[in-house]
């Protein structure tokens, strides 16, 4: 018996650390799938609906008492913010491939993929679409650069077929089959695929825009251009030429008489005082990196996120001095985990440093950094600092601080999905 009760643990034991080593060579992957679209559905896509639950939170638009939160290449949803410690959601702007928005004098403008949406809120409960401009942005969609694996092949292809969004799941696999058959996935996509507010009654995006209204002009950035708009007549915009601005553009931040573009590569200043022709003025190169942009002072703050699609391994915060607008230098760096959206209020500097939550500085002095809150357990994106309070938006949650002397306190929180 005593033999027998033996040899069943060895085999147990055996069987036990077989599975161990199984497991041990599977591991869990990112596949993002092209989401397509038929050409005729997607120029009749756009439409006004009740509130619903948001499927994946993208960037947020601040405009009067309303506060606009992208749902990554499907809308935007439209909450009203007059009471900020009860937010609620009133309707959601159905629009196939938006990822960004801008607003003037009650006039809205929407990516949806190459084509211009304008729509009309000055009854925000009764929002009318004006206008389509179709074809005045370059057809261009962000890689989720977190993905592992792009499966092109189960997505449905076709001459009147457009690519207007991703859709991404977990799959578990074979590490070795992993690396056999897609080993680089990020070089083969990048073969395939082709703020403050202004003068104006306008709004204020965060510092992953793409979109910037600055006067009678909507500049809208894509991977390599600056698109111009000339909005004088707002229900009515002229397009104008393109600028060319350089590689993996991906953010837009103004300041006077300059635009300020965050790339994968650096960061590239424009002259913008002839409104319709942005001429180059210099640029800051860093390391590989996604990398958006904000301005205060002799200084602009950047953040690069490594670890990922986006090039580098680390991660962090870099200070760069523009007193010499054509000879930006960097002036100090500071570590971060995985920051994406930055923004400033006075003195204030906060940092949305990805599953580390969102991150709170004194900046008087930017060679020493003073901490002075730290938001922890939270998933931040993009943050915008209004006069009275800061919104951020996180993991499908929008967040309302209220201002303090030395630091923010929690106002609100309003769960999107």
């Amino acid at each position: 018996m005593k033999k027998l009760v033996l040899l069943l643990m060895v085999i147990s034991l055996a069987s036990v650390s077989c599975e161990k080593n199984d497991e041990s060579e599977y591991a869990d992957y990112l596949v993002a799938t092209p989401v397509m679209m038929n050409l005729t559905e997607f120029r009749n896509s756009v439409d006004v609906l009740p509130p619903r639950p948001i499927d994946e939170s993208g960037k947020i638009y601040a405009y009067k008492d309303y506060i606009f939160v992208n749902d990554k290449y499907r809308g935007v949803h439209v909450i009203d913010n007059s009471d900020p410690e009860n937010p609620q959601k009133i309707s959601f702007i159905e629009i196939a491939g938006n990822v960004d928005i801008s607003i003037k004098d009650d006039i809205l403008y929407a990516d949806s993929i190459m084509d211009l949406m304008i729509f009309d809120i000055s009854d925000i409960s009764n929002i009318t679409i004006v206008k389509r401009l179709e074809n005045v942005l370059q057809q261009y969609l962000n890689w989720p650069v977190e993905a592992d694996i792009f499966d092109w092949q189960a997505s449905s292809t076709g001459v009147d077929m457009i690519q207007v969004g991703w859709d991404t799941r977990t799959e578990r696999m074979l590490i070795s089959e992993y690396e056999e058959r897609f080993g680089n996935p990020m070089i083969d996509v990048a073969f395939d695929m082709v703020a403050t507010a202004e003068s104006g009654n306008t709004g204020q995006g965060g510092s992953l825009a793409r979109f910037k209204i600055v006067g009678d002009f909507l500049y809208a950035v894509d991977s390599h251009n600056i698109n111009v708009f000339e909005i004088s007549d707002l229900q009515n915009p002229l397009d104008l030429e393109d600028v060319y601005a350089g590689f993996d553009i991906e953010t837009i931040f103004s300041r006077g008489e300059h635009l300020f573009l965050g790339s994968m590569r650096g960061m590239y200043i424009y002259d913008i005082s002839s409104p319709d022709k942005p001429q180059f003025v210099s640029e800051f190169q860093h390391g590989t990196a996604c990398d958006p942009v904000v301005v205060d002072g002799d200084y602009a703050y950047v953040t690069l996120r490594g670890g990922n699609g986006c090039g580098a391994t680390e991660s962090g915060l870099f200070i760069v001095d523009i007193s010499n607008i054509s000879s930006p230098e960097l002036k100090i760096s500071y570590p971060m985990d995985g920051p994406y959206g930055l923004g400033i209020k006075g003195e204030k500097l906060f940092v949305c440093d990805g599953t580390s939550g969102l991150k709170v500085y004194d900046k008087t002095d930017v060679e020493n950094l003073v901490a002075l809150d730290h938001f922890k357990d939270i998933t931040t994106f993009d943050v915008i600092p209004l006069e009275e309070t800061l919104l951020m938006v996180g993991d499908e949650t929008l967040y309302q601080y209220e201002y303090l002397s030395e630091n923010i306190r929690l106002l609100s929180t309003l769960q999107l999905n």
